[in-house]
Order: structure tokens, then sequence, then C-alpha cells
């Protein structure tokens, strides 16, 4: 059979090879794709992107399923537009999609279920906002409504912070339409963890916890980027915490949307705070998995991912669970110069690895010139690689990205830095 995986980036990547994988697979369609999935043994970059084109596409070529892997075709409604057309596809709802394409819808939906969150309260009027902050002090974070590609949060230190990530949001109109309102919230404590699930409309399947890094810079200083790193299992997901996400987040997420009227279909992905009582707050929910923690969370499932996208439309998912590699995973971020505000294209990557049966080098931008691979982005590259404990995997995946060399490339050197403090290198359970 043929399946399609739409995106470019290495969470696109990281599917698409897992999904080729599958011996029931003939041809895995990766549109537009990029330079790795280009190179990649039984995969084929499509180069589409318009949604109406990329539902044609799949009914010409008799595509089995469909899986969407970044937030603005989701948001675009190609879920929507495909099920019209009577094709298998694996996502969101254009509708069901704002839990990720509004913070203001997906904050009012958690106050109105009591699911728990931050304080905070929503502003198109920038001086408006700006009183609000002066009121409320810091440390605050300011978010643009809209989709930002990871990019639109600021955890501000100080109101003086905080009042110039408003007026680049609402007033310079540094986002666009995306920073046209802002949600302003309470700074929570404690440690982030990712938690992603797979929702048929009424059932769940979590997937492996995971962790990853939002700052660019080694000790997490820096901007914020859309992730530097990452790293599975999340040791601060303990089994305790996970039952109390389940029940107190997912589950009351997905009642909730089918309450409203807004089935829940497709990867759900709860960015969380952890507070050291192991009370877990809901940051931001995303409509796909995240990236880069797809990578190392696909690296560690031993299960056939096919298999269990059939189920989640099938609406079948609590017949199945999946089956995970007890060691854990890490993935290190390459990024391009001058990521995340202007990052340079064209440069020529060399050092360039294969890999192993359990490590990977996913490509994220970029782009195939003849055989020479070019960076076409910000984060260019995820290193990823398995170990019998965080620090193994730390080692491993450095040891692969060694070689790894272009003009200007960035990467942190301390990824799950956390993890090997918490656990001191031990191995963790998988969950």
């Amino acid at each position: 059979m043929k399946l399609l995986v739409v995106g470019s980036g290495g969470r696109e990547h990281a599917l698409a090879w897992k999904l080729a994988q599958s011996p029931r697979v003939q041809m895995v369609f990766v549109a537009p794709g990029n330079g790795g999935t280009a190179l990649e043994p039984g995969l084929q970059n499509v180069p589409l992107t318009n949604i109406k084109s990329l539902a044609e596409f799949a009914a010409r070529e008799n595509v089995y399923l469909t899986v969407v892997g970044p937030e603005a075709p989701l948001a675009a409604g190609i879920v929507d537009d495909f099920r019209a057309r009577g094709l298998r596809i694996f996502g969101p709802a254009k509708a069901a999609a704002q839990l990720e394409s509004s913070k203001d819808f997906a904050k009012r939906f958690m106050v109105r279920h009591a699911i728990p969150t931050a304080r905070y309260e929503t502003f198109t009027d920038p001086d408006a906002a700006v009183k609000y902050i002066e009121e409320q002090g810091a440390p605050i974070v300011v978010k643009a409504d809209g989709l930002a590609a990871g990019k639109g949060v600021v955890v501000a230190q100080s109101v003086a912070e905080a009042t110039a990530a408003v007026r680049m949001m609402l007033g310079d109109k540094h986002f666009g339409e995306a920073g046209a309102r802002v949600v302003i919230e309470e700074c929570l404590e404690g440690e982030e963890a990712s938690f992603i699930v797979m929702c048929d409309g009424a059932h769940v399947l979590a997937l492996a916890t995971s962790q990853d890094h939002k700052r660019l810079k080694d000790g997490d200083e820096g901007p914020n980027t859309g992730g530097m790193g990452a790293y599975s299992p999340a040791p601060v997901v303990t089994p305790k915490v996970h039952a109390r996400v389940m029940r107190e987040i997912i589950l009351p997420t997905v009642a909730g949307m089918a309450k409203d009227g807004l089935p829940y279909t497709g990867f759900l992905y709860a960015g969380l705070m952890i507070d050291k009582q192991g009370n877990a707050k809901t940051l931001e929910f995303n409509c796909r998995m995240g990236d880069p923690e797809t990578q190392p969370i696909i690296l560690r499932l031993k299960s056939d991912l096919l298999e269990l996208l059939e189920h989640a439309v099938a609406g079948t998912l609590d017949t199945i669970e999946a089956q995970w590699d007890r060691r854990c995973a890490l993935g290190v971020v390459i990024a391009a110069s001058g990521y995340p505000e202007s990052p340079r294209k064209g440069d020529l990557i060399e050092g360039l690895d294969k890999g192993t049966d359990d490590t990977h080098v996913f490509h994220a931008a970029t782009r195939l010139e003849g055989k020479t691979v070019l960076t076409d982005g910000g984060r260019v590259l995820c290193v990823t690689a398995l170990g019998d404990s965080v620090r193994m995997a730390h080692k491993r995946a450095y040891e692969l990205a060694a070689p790894i060399r272009f003009p200007g490339m960035q990467l942190r050197h301390d990824i799950g830095h956390r993890a090997m403090r918490d656990m001191s290198g031990a191995s963790v359970k998988a969950r």
C-alpha cells in the first residue's frame, strides 16, 4: 500500500521513516519532504503543499492513509477536505485544531472543562495588556494567540521585558495575524514535559513521555526556539504523575471536545509544567506530535506505526497497546547560522552518517542539490540515538553528531542534562 506524510520537517522524516518499515507498505510519499527524505529508502518526495493538490494526489495515487505532520495544514482544514472526498486521513478537523491554532480558544476550553492551567487574560489592546502586566508583576508569560512556529512565547523576567513583548506582538505586528491577540498568563514553576497521545475521538493511546529543551544555548540560556533537542522517557513523569495527567488533563480534554461537538482525532500534545509535588498544569496544547520530541519517541517505538494509525482511524485505540524499546533515546538538534531570528540557507552540510539500527540522523531544514545536501532553514538536523541510560544515549548522539559540519552551525552540548542530574545516569523504566 501507499501512504502520504504531509510536511517537510524532522518530525515528518521520523514518521515516514518508521512507516516505511511496515511490511505492508510499498511507498511513503512525503509532501514536500526534505533532503533527508529524498535520500531515505522507501520514501519519495512530492513537491506539493496546496491542500487541494494534496487531496487530488492522494486520490490519484490511491493512497491508503495520509498522516499530517505540521500544524499549519491542520489549522487550514486539510482533514475536512480529505474527509469530504472520502480519503482516509489522521489528524484533527479544523475546528478541533483550534486547541493549537488559538491559545485563547484553548484557555477558554480548559477553564470551561476544569482542566488545570495557569491563570490568564486575553488582550487585543496593547495599553490594556501593559496595564495588566504592571498589576500582575513579573515573571509573566506573553503568548501570541495564533500559530507562530514555536516562537510566539516570551517568558518575561521583568515588567519591561513583558511590555516589550506586547508592543512587538500587538504594536509592531511581528507575528502578523497570529499576534493580533495576546494571551498573558502567570508564570508557572516546575519542570516541563511533553505528553503526547493518539486520539480516535473517544479513546486515547499514550505515547512514550519526553522532554525537550527550548532555549538556544547550554544551561537553558538564550532565546526560545522550536526546540534544540529532546529525550525519552521523561523521568519527571513518574507512574503516579502519568496517571494523574491522564485522569486530570488528557481524558477530560478528549471528553470535553466531544461534549462541545468537536470530537478530537489525531495526535494531541499537552505541554505540561509539573511542580515538586507532582501536580501538573497545561501550558499549551499542540494538535500534532512535537518536533524534536517525535524523533526520540519514534526511535523507541517497537510497534508497527501503521497498525496504531489504523486503529486510531477506525476508533479502536482501546483495543491496542504500543510496545516500546526499554532504552532511552536522545536527539540533538543542529541549527543553522542565525537561528532563531534569521537562519541562513544554502550552506553545504558535510559529515552526514546514515546511522545504525539504533541511531539515525533525521533531516528537518535541508534540501538536495544533485548529491549535495544543503541547509534550508532554522533547525537543520536532529541526531538521535538509543542508549541504556540517558547518559549513554547522550554520548552516542553526540558521537554521531561530531563529524557533521556546516558554516555557523549551532547545537547545545547539554541535551538531557535534567534527566542525567535526576537519574545520575541510571536507566529509567520506559513510559
